[in-house]
């Protein structure tokens, strides 16, 4: 496998400005979940010296392996191993927050550039992808758990009419999907004056220039993809580690506020449901997240970031784009 000269198309973070030559200085994979992303990220990266970055917003937890689908044997090639961050930094019971994602990566980024290496950022999370490509200004408002305790008993669509009333600002950015969202926004709309949403951050951080690559495949093949996962992963273990999550001492309330995997596996495990509506359940809400996801990324594309689609995660597609827009001259 021939790798691309990184000296050629790559510059140092301290002379990342308009009028350089070459402005490209980071890579984004994204796409909805079964799409082939972490696969497709970790060729590249081989190809064109990256180090991925993870933007996934539940692997960042420990022992939450098969559910959040790290899949880490992917990352070791015959060609390679493939270094990941921001992968295993939290225990289950601690929340880790939008801010904290988008410190943690300008770090990681200015790390991975000092090594000369390309950063790739890889995941299905939309909101920590924009976060930092259009660098939001996130409020640092602490966690309040009785707060949330409190509010995450009410209806959704309450809490969503609530928020809109209380701060337009964070409605029209929170994903209303997720009530543990709505209620996050919530919480920093009732932190106090200046604890608005997300507008375009002025601090000092470095200046991205990204090639975004999102793969995207027919909705009746990734439903397949996903229902073929599904199955793989359950065969696994996937039901042995959340309960080992519940003998670990993570609580019920926590595990059911992961979602998906995890809400439904505590439930057949606390009897609340059976097998097979476990099964179809966890089906249907997968289904219903690669869905918001792609909505999420086709609206990336509208709010004006460039986005390449990757069509059934083609290698060479991907790396003929990826080869013209590192070497694209400004």
């Amino acid at each position: 496998m021939r790798k691309t000269t990184l000296k050629s198309v790559f510059l140092d973070d301290t002379t990342i400005t308009m009028k350089n030559r070459y402005k490209k200085n980071c890579v984004v994979i994204c796409g909805p979940t079964a799409s082939g992303k972490t696969r497709l990220a970790v060729e590249l990266a081989l190809q064109f010296h990256g180090e991925i970055i993870s933007a996934d917003s539940r692997q960042v937890y420990r022992r939450m392996d098969i559910g959040t689908g790290k899949d880490r044997d992917e990352y070791a090639t015959v060609n390679g191993m493939v270094t990941a961050h921001l992968i295993d930094i939290k225990d289950p019971g601690e929340v880790y927050t939008l801010y904290q994602f988008k410190q943690d990566f300008f770090i990681t980024f200015d790390e991975i550039v000092k090594r000369d290496n390309v950063p790739f950022l890889t995941g299905g999370t939309g909101l920590y992808i924009e976060s930092v490509l259009r660098n939001y200004d996130i409020p640092h408002v602490p966690e309040d758990i009785e707060f949330r305790k409190l509010f995450m008993t009410k209806n959704k669509e309450e809490l969503i009419n609530e928020l809109k009333e209380k701060s337009p600002h964070l409605y029209a950015r929170t994903d209303l999907s997720s009530k543990k969202r709505v209620v996050r926004s919530l919480e920093i709309a009732s932190f106090g004056p200046g604890a608005a949403m997300p507008q375009i951050s002025r601090e000092d951080t470095p200046a991205l220039c990204p090639v975004v690559l999102c793969t995207r495949w027919e909705r009746a093949v990734l439903r397949e993809r996903i229902d073929r996962r599904l199955d793989i992963r359950i065969k696994s273990g996937m039901i042995d580690e959340v309960k080992d999550l519940m003998d670990s001492g993570v609580p019920i309330e926590r595990l059911i506020q992961m979602g998906m995997e995890y809400k439904h596996i505590t439930w057949y495990l606390q009897s609340k449901t059976s097998y097979e509506q476990m099964i179809d359940s966890l089906k249907k809400d997968i289904h219903q997240l690669a869905k918001r996801q792609e909505t999420w990324f086709r609206g990336m594309e509208r709010r004006g970031t460039r986005v390449h689609w990757i069509d059934n995660s083609d290698f060479k597609t991907a790396e003929q784009i990826l080869s013209d827009e590192l070497a694209r001259k400004m």
